[in-house]
């Protein structure tokens, strides 16, 4: 017993630590609307190569390089990112809700967002279907969507996805902020974040369908 709680008492710091540098959530900014007036948040073009550099820190890893996305609407994507200095790169394909990596994919999947996250860096509202709460602000929408101790919180600004919120117990443990040319994903909670840089968006025709293969 004793053994137990020494190591109980040693472990609540770190807990503390964790959940003190998640902030909490404040309450929804704007007057009640009807869930009719969220976006639908569709991906913008039919079919679309980004190219962007990326970094990415947590508490032990700091790395950078470039990448590119192949996106096809309404809900397929191929990523590939490469590591500055040509030390190699990795790929994932996502598939509506479904992310699929490579056998030696692991790096790559501690660099990556849950993939509600990632589609919201590019502009698309993904997120699990629950009660909806919406409230407009001049120009800007708000809504939270979820149930019980879990909510996604988007905002848009016009018909533009600008951020989505995880929100657990009350304290935003995850985000994506996306600009025009940065986006930046973050776990508050994990102090873990990936910056992307936008440098060229080109509009394609279509793709081979041989690269969302997982």
């Amino acid at each position: 017993m004793t053994t137990t709680r020494a190591r109980f008492a040693a472990f609540m710091p770190l807990v503390l630590a964790l959940a003190g540098c998640v902030p909490k959530a404040v309450a929804l900014a704007g007057s009640s609307a009807a869930p009719e007036r969220l976006p639908a948040g569709l991906l913008a073009r039919a079919h679309q190569t980004i190219a962007f550099t990326w970094a990415y820190q947590d508490a032990d890893l700091r790395a950078q390089g470039e990448g590119a996305a192949r996106v096809a609407a309404p809900d397929s994507a191929r990523l590939d990112l490469f590591l500055a200095g040509g030390m190699g790169g990795g790929r994932a394909v996502i598939l509506g809700d479904s992310l699929y990596l490579p056998a030696n994919g692991g790096m790559l999947k501690r660099f990556l967002p849950p993939v509600a996250m990632f589609w919201a860096a590019i502009g698309r509202l993904a997120v699990p279907p629950g009660d909806t709460t919406v409230r407009v602000d001049a120009s800007r929408t708000h809504a939270d969507i979820g149930s019980g101790r879990e909510t996604m919180r988007v905002t848009f600004e016009g018909d533009r996805l600008a951020t989505l919120e995880r929100i657990s117990d009350g304290g935003i443990v995850e985000r994506v902020t996306r600009g025009d040319v940065r986006t930046e994903y973050e776990h508050l909670a994990a102090r873990r974040k990936l910056t992307l840089v936008i440098t060229r968006t080109t509009d394609a025709a279509s793709f081979d369908a041989a690269i969302f293969e997982p």
